[in-house]
């Protein structure tokens, strides 16, 4: 419960609103309440048709809890994405798409990509701006987890210097994620590709044994397995990047014409300015981009905001129809007991009373359904959150925020100004047919 508490910092505004939506409420009840004290008989019409009020509150938690849930799982997307990418400040890849790129070499999803060459890596690596300049080589996996080649100051700066164990410091070494299924002295051999076919392309002859973990990020790096990236060239047969009498040498200074290619380069500069100047240096027209997975995560956000406003009006639309179900639904239940509320008339009950007592029990049935609406939308979330963070690997948590708990005021709000037309009706019916029903 802290942690949901924590997700929602309150503002005057948000208050403002909050009270906004609640005054139509607090005014009826006050107006209709005035001087009564009709919560016995509530609580003796809600115990009385208990189960037919239990099921009028699921149909209202259900309708809030999908609105609620919805809308808490895409702002939980945008979070979850944003904060995988949040170590990768420029990306440099031979041209072509942005996205595609962003995918591959930060989600980790598979794609056939141009590699850019040795030259291309060097130019990247000498440049006095540049802090890191990690080749990503990938391709190779082990039970689904894609093996990935890099070098070790990546590693460290990945994991923030926290990794169990040590980094590799020769071929044939790993650092395995902390959802990978591996733990330090275990030995694996990467099997080409990806997928069930996987198991039979396996890479014979090469074992690489697991020398360190990385703490959990919150990213699909967690599956991944890192090794240097001269094993994952050895493997394939390819030179490493070093004169042979470099010996198992790891790590850059590369040698550009013994340097087999990469998918992408991550690149960290000294200063955070010097990124604007990088990227305008590494983009060379048919030779290489460069950019920021925060720009193409930007755009992805607006079509996702495109989503989100199509989701607000679908629930919307679900909650004018909800609305007008729990009119029906009042009206059927206050068909139920009329015969009860015509008896308080004829005894001389104040019209006033009568209608704060069919007011009332409404608002009870509304408040009862949005509260555990709230609770139904933050499972939802959970559960939603769940499937996407298995399915894509990136940590996603959603909890409920004032955008949530502003849907479900105002749809409380509305609600309850619409059950004062049930209880205007059972006041409009005759005393003597309401006896006789």
């Amino acid at each position: 419960m802290k942690d949901l508490w924590d997700t929602l910092p309150v503002t005057v505004q948000d208050i403002a609103v909050a009270v906004a939506l609640l005054l139509p409420l607090v005014v009826i009840g006050g107006l209709l309440l005035r001087g009564f004290r009709p919560y016995p008989l509530i609580r003796a019409l809600l115990w009385r048709f208990r189960w037919a009020n239990l099921l009028f509150v699921l149909l209202i938690a259900t309708s809030v809890g999908m609105g609620i849930g919805l809308i808490a799982q895409e702002r939980g997307l945008r979070i979850g994405t944003a904060r995988a990418a949040s170590k990768f400040d420029m990306v440099v890849s031979a041209p072509g798409s942005e996205l595609t790129m962003m995918m591959a070499a930060v989600y980790l999803q598979a794609s056939d990509v141009p590699l850019l060459d040795g030259a291309a890596y060097d130019l990247i690596a000498n440049n006095p701006q540049v802090e890191i300049a990690a080749p990503i080589a990938f391709g190779d996996s082990y039970k689904g987890a894609p093996v990935v080649g890099t070098i070790a100051d990546f590693v460290t700066y990945l994991s923030d210097d926290r990794v169990q164990g040590r980094l590799f410091q020769q071929s044939g070494e790993a650092v395995a994620g902390a959802a990978a299924g591996l733990k330090v002295g275990d030995r694996f051999t990467p099997q080409h590709g990806h997928g069930p076919s996987a198991d039979e392309e396996a890479h014979e002859g090469f074992e690489i044994e697991v020398v360190g973990l990385l703490p959990r990020t919150g990213s699909p790096w967690d599956r991944a397995v890192l090794i240097p990236v001269e094993t994952v060239w050895e493997v394939h047969g390819l030179a490493n990047g070093h004169a042979f009498d470099d010996g198992d040498r790891i790590g850059p200074p590369f040698d550009p014409a013994l340097f087999p290619g990469t998918p992408a380069v991550i690149v960290r500069a000294k200063e955070l300015w010097a990124n604007y100047v990088l990227r305008s240096e590494f983009t060379r027209k048919g030779e290489m981009m460069a950019f920021f997975p925060g720009t193409v995560l930007s755009t992805l956000y607006r079509v996702m905001g495109d989503i989100r406003q199509a989701m607000s009006v679908i629930s919307v639309v679900t909650q004018v129809l909800v609305a007008a179900s729990v009119l029906l639904g009042l009206f059927i239940l206050s068909r139920l007991f009329q015969r009860q509320l015509a008896m308080l008339r004829a005894l001389g009950a104040p019209r006033r009373f009568v209608m704060a007592v069919v007011w009332g029990y409404g608002v009870a049935l509304l408040m009862a359904g949005t509260v555990l609406g709230l609770v139904f939308g933050l499972g939802a979330a959970s559960v939603l959150s769940q499937i996407v963070t298995a399915r894509t690997d990136i940590l996603v948590t959603a909890a409920i925020g004032w955008p949530e708990i502003t849907l479900a005021l105002a749809f409380l709000s509305a609600t309850s100004i619409l059950s004062l037309i049930p209880a205007v009706i059972v006041l409009a019916r005759p005393i003597v047919e309401s006896l006789r029903a």
